[in-house]
């Protein structure tokens, strides 16, 4: 039997997120727990201007435009896409940063 000194940390732990962070954390991951919204993020990274216009997301995603619309408006509201009106369409976009809170969360190892 192993005896566990309850009051000594085993490891060093990093500063843990405060509430505001994993609020905001939790959204971001929620609004990306999607197929769908994980495909629209993805055509937004990899767009060669880093924008990607609202005509482009039902033939590809073989979605119709109402069910777009809403997983669109999920990523906009986490504050992972920015839109942008010009004219008819509107355009989405990443917005700068969003994705660095993900990525210090998950720490060091991220990247790997």
């Amino acid at each position: 039997m192993f005896l566990v000194d309850e009051f000594e940390p085993c490891c060093v732990l990093t500063t843990p997120l405060d509430e505001a962070e994993a609020e905001l954390l939790a959204q971001q991951l929620k609004a990306l727990a999607d197929p769908v919204r994980l495909r629209i993020v993805s055509m937004a990274a990899t767009s060669p201007t880093g924008e990607v216009c609202a005509c482009d997301f039902p033939g590809t995603l073989d979605r119709s435009q109402p069910t777009i619309s809403h997983h669109l408006r999920q990523l906009v509201t986490a504050g992972i896409l920015r839109r942008e009106q010009r004219g008819k369409w509107a355009w989405f976009s990443l917005v700068p940063g969003a994705m660095d809170g993900i990525r210090a969360a998950l720490g060091e190892g991220a990247d790997a």
